[in-house]
């Protein structure tokens, strides 16, 4: 399997463009044999055709006719501590890009060390979960789709984003919590359970359900393309 290059696209372009050029210009020699009318046919031929594209590309730019606008969203990708969230908002961001769409990926674990005074309290992990939201929102309204990943526990945060995000996509990924200790390897739910993790949402402090998630999905496969694939397909069903 091959890709066509950019340099190639361009290299054809050109070559397309002289070679039509040469066929007029030998056209006209043919049916009237003086060599200077010929070529500068051909050079009028180039000249009207570059501006009459440049004009045509211009009135289509501002036909709407068969152009659908895409809105950037912001998927808010929520669940407990192994839910599965974190891979799946992966797969998601690479499947837009693959499409073409620019998307950005804001993980918990990447955003957290920019923000190291910050604490697990209640009131702390809203504000974090704000302020995170609030990024996102940014970068939505430069057309960007942003999948954020956070576990977001509480109700009162996540819909602070939504009333701030223009096009607000709230994903819970409901995997079980016996399924979730099951899958942790690094014994975190087990630290919670002895109290030595405070504040850990599903054992010392509640998890808040979201109650109207536009998506919901229960992972229990270690297959998450299809989840993702169905994060992709309601946030472009308009397009």
């Amino acid at each position: 399997m091959f890709k066509e290059t950019h340099a190639r696209s361009v290299v054809k372009t050109i070559s397309w463009r002289i070679l039509a050029t040469v066929t007029t210009i030998t056209l006209v020699y043919i049916f009237i044999g003086d060599t200077t009318i010929a070529i500068s046919v051909g050079g009028i031929e180039v000249f009207l055709k570059m501006l009459i594209y440049f004009l045509h590309e211009r009135a289509w730019d501002k036909i709407k006719f068969g152009r659908k606008e895409v809105k950037p969203a912001v998927i808010w990708i929520t669940g407990l501590v192994r839910s599965g969230k974190s891979e799946i908002g992966e797969k998601v961001t690479q499947i837009l890009k693959e499409k073409g769409f620019k998307a950005d990926h804001l993980d918990g674990h990447g955003i957290r060390h920019l923000f190291p005074e910050t604490g697990y309290s209640h009131d702390e992990v809203n504000e974090h979960i704000k302020r995170v939201g609030y990024l996102a929102s940014k970068l939505e309204e430069q057309g960007v789709f942003v999948i954020a990943t956070f576990l977001s526990p509480f109700e009162e945060s996540r819909n602070f984003i939504r009333s701030i995000a223009k096009n607000f996509i709230e994903v819970y990924i409901s995997t079980p919590i016996e399924e979730c200790i099951k899958r942790d390897t690094t014994g975190t739910y087990e630290k919670a359970k002895k109290g030595e993790i405070s504040n850990f949402p599903g054992i010392s402090t509640e998890y808040e359900i979201p109650k109207n998630p536009e998506l919901e999905f229960e992972n229990l496969s270690p297959d998450t393309d299809k989840i993702a694939l169905k994060i992709v397909e309601f946030a472009l069903k308009d397009f």
